[in-house]
């Protein structure tokens, strides 16, 4: 097995996430590791009509700021009770409010203080008004990252296609954050792409979306929580849409990746930190596992009280 620190050898090799969520939750002492989900085979639908012509959706994993539920701003500490757990539909002609305080990603190396990071509706309507993709849908949607399978497929997957249709689409983008999130937005293209609507992902963690099998991934290989461009770098966030976009087109076969030609860094070694139970002290493993009960917690009772979905 390769070593974690192996990595700084291998400038270009994406980190493992897989490999690591798996090596640091043990290290919490949560036991069997958790199962992944994974495919064979891998349905895919090719756009039907030109960019120029296509209503392409929004799906994405961040959250909708809410008022009494705890740091949600960047740089806030992993917040169980800022998720949410049933699919969200907002206006794409608003200027919504998203966060990503509830999720996983990458605390070390960026702050989550660039919306356009993760969430590129604004780039879309750039686009929508120069004419190179077809009008904007009438609304975005958000997917909840859970991490059961059964629920993605059997009620959020059905919902997002539902919601879609109404919305008259023909392809959709996206855009997860977390290591589930990514594995979530997998399970969506996939169910997506069985029912004729063509996909593309604009992930960060292109194991965990390979493992599931997609039909088109543009991978950035970035810190989580920057699958679509580098934070306060309108060229990078434009150039990874179009880049996703023209995926969404070329692609004639499933489990087609395409790597975004943008670096995070001359220097990889931010891909050391995330999970990396090497670099813990146990006195710090012992704290994590603390403050992750204590979110799980939380997180547990803000699904008992559910929130109405829009």
């Amino acid at each position: 097995m390769m070593s974690i620190e192996q990595n700084i050898n291998d400038p270009d090799a994406p980190l493992p996430y897989l490999e690591r969520i798996r090596t640091y939750y043990q290290a919490l002492g949560y036991g069997e590791p958790y199962q992944w989900a994974h495919f064979d085979d891998v349905p895919f639908s090719p756009l039907p009509k030109p960019l120029a012509n296509s209503r392409i959706a929004l799906l994405t994993t961040a959250a909708p700021f809410q008022t009494g539920k705890g740091d949600q701003g960047p740089g806030a500490a992993y917040n169980g009770a800022a998720k949410f757990y049933t699919v969200y539909s907002l206006p794409t002609d608003s200027e919504p409010d998203l966060r990503i305080s509830h999720i996983a990603y990458d605390r070390d190396h960026t702050t989550a203080e660039d919306q356009n990071s993760w969430f590129p509706l604004p780039h879309m309507k750039q686009l929508a008004a120069i004419g190179e993709i077809g009008e904007l849908p009438p609304r975005f949607h958000g997917i909840p990252t859970n991490r059961s399978h059964r629920t993605t497929q059997e009620q959020d997957c059905p919902a997002v296609l539902a919601r879609l249709r109404e919305d008259g689409v023909d392809a959709a983008v996206i855009v997860p954050n977390c290591p589930v999130c990514h594995q979530t937005a997998a399970l969506t293209a996939r169910y997506l792409e069985a029912n004729d609507i063509p996909t593309v992902i604009m992930g960060c963690a292109k194991d965990i979306v390979e493992h599931v099998g997609v039909p088109r991934l543009l991978f950035s290989d970035f810190p989580l929580g920057n699958s679509a461009g580098k934070p306060h770098d309108p060229e990078s966030q434009a150039l990874t849409l179009r880049l996703a976009l023209e995926l969404l087109v070329s692609a004639t076969a499933p489990r087609t990746t395409v790597q975004s030609p943008l670096k995070w860094s001359d220097d990889p070694a931010w891909k050391l930190d995330y999970s990396n139970v090497d670099r813990l002290s146990p006195e710090e493993i012992a704290r994590r596992r603390r403050e992750f009960d204590e979110q799980k917690a939380a997180a547990k009772i803000q699904k008992a009280i559910g929130e109405p979905s829009e």
